[in-house]
This record gives C-alpha cells, sequence and structure tokens, in this order.
C-alpha cells in the first residue's frame, strides 16, 4: 500500500536533486509517479522544481487529465509524454524528464550516445538514441518516443532535452544522472581528440554481466541479443529480424503460463 505523501515528498525532494544539479532552469522538467493503472501523480506547470512543496503535486488520470489540484496548480504540459511512456510499458513506475546541460547538447546535436566507453553507461543503459524532434507539449511528442520504448530506458529528445523512465521514481531520477555522466565524458572526450572504445567482445562481456544481473528495465543486453554478430555500431538493434513483444503480446504469455502452471498443479 503505498502513502501517497510520502511519494509526494520524494518527487519534491528529487525536483531539488534535479534544480541544484543544474538539469534544469527556471520552471523547466517534469516527471511523474503512477499510483496505479488508472491514477498518477505528476509535478504541476509553471513551477520550479527546486522549490515544489507537496501542495504543488497535481493528480491526473492515464489520459493524462486531472483529477486532483491545489488551487489553480495544473498538471505538467508535457503529461501525455509520460503517459504514452506508461501505455507502452507496463513495467514503469515513474518517468523523469529534465534539460542536463550535456545531454542536452547531444540532443540538440543530434548526436546518440553511442560510444561504448564507459562499462557502467553500457551496463546500465546500453546506449541512448535520439528521439525524432516533435514541438513540446504538442502530440508529436508521445509519437516521436512510441518506437524506442520498448529497447530503452533512456532518451535524448532533439532539440529539447532527455528522458528517463524506471520502476521507481528514484531510479529513473538515477538514470538521468547517468545520461548526465555519460553525455559529459563522452563530450570531453571528445575535446582531447579521441576515445578508446571498447571491442564488442568487450561488450558483449558487459550485456552478458546485465542478463545475469536481473536488473529491471528494457536494455540492448535483452531486445538485441545478437548484437555481436551484427556488422556496424554495437548498437543497432532497429534492422533485427527479432520480433519484439508488445504489452498486449507480454500479457498474453503471461497468462498463458499462469493457466498451464495451475493445469500442472491440478494433474
Amino acid at each position: 500500500m503505498y502513502n501517497e505523501y510520502k511519494i509526494k515528498m520524494e518527487m519534491c525532494e528529487i525536483g531539488k536533486r534535479v534544480y541544484h544539479r543544474g538539469m534544469v532552469a527556471s520552471n523547466d522538467g517534469n516527471f511523474s509517479v503512477k499510483l496505479n493503472d488508472d491514477v498518477f501523480l505528476c509535478t504541476p506547470t509553471g513551477v520550479s522544481k527546486g522549490f515544489m512543496t507537496p501542495e504543488h503535486i497535481c493528480k491526473v488520470d492515464r489520459n493524462g487529465d486531472l483529477i486532483w489540484s491545489n488551487g489553480d496548480f495544473k498538471p505538467s504540459s508535457e503529461i501525455k509524454m509520460h503517459m504514452r511512456v506508461y501505455q507502452e510499458r507496463k513495467d514503469v513506475g515513474a518517468v523523469v524528464h529534465a534539460h542536463p546541460l550535456y545531454a542536452t547538447t547531444f540532443a540538440i546535436a543530434g548526436i546518440p550516445l553511442d560510444k561504448p566507453i564507459l562499462p557502467e553507461a553500457i551496463m546500465t543503459l546500453g546506449w541512448v538514441p535520439v528521439a525524432k524532434y516533435a514541438t513540446p507539449s504538442t502530440p508529436q511528442v508521445p509519437e516521436s518516443i512510441t518506437e524506442h520504448l520498448q529497447f530503452h530506458d533512456a532518451l535524448l529528445l532533439a532539440n529539447h532535452g532527455a528522458l528517463t523512465y524506471s520502476d521507481t521514481l528514484l531510479n529513473a531520477y538515477l538514470k538521468m544522472e547517468t545520461v548526465e555522466f555519460y553525455a559529459q565524458i563522452l563530450y570531453q572526450t571528445q575535446m582531447l581528440g579521441s576515445a578508446q572504445e571498447l571491442s564488442k567482445d568487450e561488450v558483449e562481456k558487459i550485456y552478458e554481466m546485465r542478463r545475469q544481473s536481473g536488473l529491471p528495465g528494457r536494455h540492448p543486453a535483452d531486445s538485441c541479443p545478437n548484437v555481436k554478430q551484427r556488422d556496424g555500431s554495437y548498437q543497432d538493434c532497429y534492422n533485427s529480424e527479432i520480433i519484439y513483444p508488445s504489452p498486449d503480446d507480454e500479457e498474453l504469455v503471461a497468462s498463458i503460463v499462469e493457466k498451464v502452471l495451475k493445469q500442472l498443479k491440478q494433474e
């Protein structure tokens, strides 16, 4: 049983971390937490994430429509983007959107974070693609991220910022930290003129560690198991012949497994 007030307090704490780490300016950024399949908490529009209090947090339904707010506070104008993540990824419990300096620089340049230089980033993220540009706060934004949601837990939003999501708000925020650190390291190594990239074999070893770890979320180590056999860069999985399950397929498989297990018990 969740404690709604504690979740609101955590959202305010994460807001302070995002703000004081320079991941947002002014009233930028937004994040949300799933209470159940029909109810979500989200940050308000027009309020600095560094100065939020629990009274600022809004409650919305699965369509992003307002259920409750304190006074005139309104949900983030980008709540539809969050709702698309929850719709496509039943395993996600929280979404964080911010504008961290280095990650946003790569997003504006249209350059994915796709160099295998940092084992921790490979383990946690695999790589971070750039979702095509969409005007903020429009229906185009959810559409622009959909193609990536089944493969990644972090995205760069072209000319906009970064998006991360995970099972908890803390984990979604920590992924944002990892994205920004990865982007900063990549930027600085490029300023030096070169980066010593890990080989495909080394990347595959890290991928295998990821597979064995049981970490939650989606990762190329799982969605691209034949990645080391492909020509070209290690992060290419969009041209794979593998058929990736949709959320509906996953629910169907789970129901079939449950029925089979029940039948076995009866026998």
